[in-house]
């Protein structure tokens, strides 16, 4: 990798690429997503249940959140892992915080919802961190839809919890489909949808911009081109 290359994304983003593309978890080649669109690349975060994987995503998401609280006075009191693949995620992500400035995120913590309530012992939809009064970041893999996310918000809501931002592993930066996908008319993608109907920041350790840029650097042309070309054909307005 060029040294323009790293300097065009951060550190940490460029070490978790360097990750994702080693275990497989970013590929590139023809793959047919749940719109029916034709994708060049595909990003399975499913795939992060080994050590090595785990410890670099909740890594980089521990970056990518300290980084942005650091710049814009983002406070926040827990973490919040929709079941089930949110669950590992923000219980990792939580410990690589305080591994990044224990003074400042030592008390953080993490949160998730059970699919059904319990009825026995101390009951409840909620394991971890009690959410009424607390500052909530939701931690999950990606936003396709958005429908798992609100859910997710209505969640943190019924118990009293503010959210205050959403933090998701990547971002394809794609306008939501439509039933004429190819129509070539403006739409922004579902993170928009969601930054935009909540109010709050929706932030990712990835974007496709930064794969783009990551490529730039490794001379695979063909990758870059069928990226680029994808980009410019389903880009959000956002």
């Amino acid at each position: 990798m060029s040294s323009k290359s790293q300097l065009a994304i951060a550190p940490y983003k460029a070490e978790f690429l360097k990750t994702c593309l080693e275990g497989d978890v970013l590929k590139f080649g023809t793959f047919t997503l749940k719109s029916k669109r034709i994708s060049p690349y595909f990003f399975n975060a499913g795939l992060f249940f080994r050590a090595d994987l785990l410890h670099s995503i909740s890594f980089a998401y521990a970056n990518a959140l300290a980084e942005y609280a650091a710049s814009n006075s983002l406070e926040f009191d827990v973490l919040f892992g929709p079941a089930y693949k949110g669950i590992p995620l923000a219980t990792a992500a939580v410990d690589k915080l305080a591994a990044i400035d224990r003074a400042k995120y030592g008390r953080t913590s993490y949160s998730f919802n059970r699919k059904e309530a319990k009825d026995h012992g101390e009951g409840g939809s909620i394991v971890g961190a009690p959410l009424a009064g607390q500052r909530v970041v939701i931690v999950d893999d990606v936003i396709t839809a958005g429908t798992a996310i609100r859910e997710a918000i209505e969640i943190i809501k019924r118990e009293g919890g503010t959210l205050v931002g959403i933090l998701v592993a990547f971002d394809r930066q794609e306008k939501t489909p439509s039933l004429t996908d190819d129509d070539g008319e403006p739409r922004p993608s579902a993170i928009g949808e969601v930054r935009k109907q909540y109010g709050i920041p929706v932030l990712s350790i990835l974007t496709l911009d930064d794969v783009i840029e990551f490529l730039k650097g490794l001379g695979t042309e063909e990758d870059l081109k069928r990226l680029e070309e994808y980009r410019a054909k389903y880009k959000a307005s956002d």
